[in-house]
């Protein structure tokens, strides 16, 4: 579904993302780890078509992203770490508002914002302004206008940061819900939120990829029972 070719990436002499490659499959759950500073954003964000790269190329269903972004947008949900959320809307007001932006038809489109509500647990706040909520609350409403359209593809980055342990079960959930019909990936800093919600780990340190593979077969090739000492030899020095 995703093919990701020797993607390189420079900001000035600071090579951010260094000959990346790897493929997502369809319907796949990946959690893209690292530490800070390792590439992760970057690559999301030429994913989604908010920076070019400096070389390689990514293919989304067959379209490339010199040549067809459009068509690559509108395949992708996107919720970057810091969701531009309008915080001033009602809940129910916003959707409405993203759903417009989508293109979603009039006469469908109150019944896709109350489907969102139900998958995103929002249905008894979307009377509440966004400001009113609380952080997780406001993550839902972020997933939810990343799902708005019905996208194939989900990107998030960093979707339980700063949550508390309760926020981030649930959300977890609701990101577990949503991979039953879309292939989702994902970054995060909770290494026990990878072990239950994802199938792949892809680890990238300082912009280059370090591990590629599930987690038992991590386990395996590093002789680890504790994926915590696996992640930390694997980004060492960073």
């Amino acid at each position: 579904m995703i093919k990701i070719k020797n993607l390189t990436k420079y900001y000035g002499d600071l090579c951010a993302v260094d000959n990346v490659s790897f493929d997502i499959k369809k319907g796949e759950i990946l959690a893209l780890l690292g530490p800070n500073g390792a590439g992760k954003t970057t690559i999301y964000r030429i994913i989604t078509g908010y920076l070019k790269p400096t070389h390689g190329n990514i293919e989304v269903m067959n379209y490339n992203i010199y040549d067809h972004m459009m068509e690559i947008k509108s395949k992708i949900g996107y919720l970057p770490e810091a969701a531009p959320i309008y915080k001033d809307l009602l809940v129910y007001d916003y959707l409405d508002f993203v759903a417009d932006i989508r293109g979603i038809e009039k006469d469908k489109k109150q019944d896709h914002i109350k489907n969102l509500g139900d998958l995103c647990g929002l249905n008894n706040v979307m009377h509440m302004t966004v400001d009113e909520l609380s952080k997780g609350y406001r993550q839902r409403v972020g997933i939810a206008h990343a799902l708005m359209g019905d996208p194939e593809i989900l990107v998030l980055d960093e979707p339980t940061a700063g949550l508390d342990p309760n926020q981030i079960v649930e959300t977890r959930e609701i990101i577990k819900r949503i991979g039953r019909e879309k292939t989702i990936i994902y970054s995060t800093h909770i290494l026990s939120e990878a072990e239950a919600t994802c199938d792949r780990i892809v680890i990238i340190n300082k912009g280059k990829i370090v591990a590629d593979d599930t987690l038992d077969g991590l386990r395996k090739s590093m002789k680890e029972e504790s994926f915590e000492n696996i992640f930390m030899k694997l980004t060492k020095g960073n």
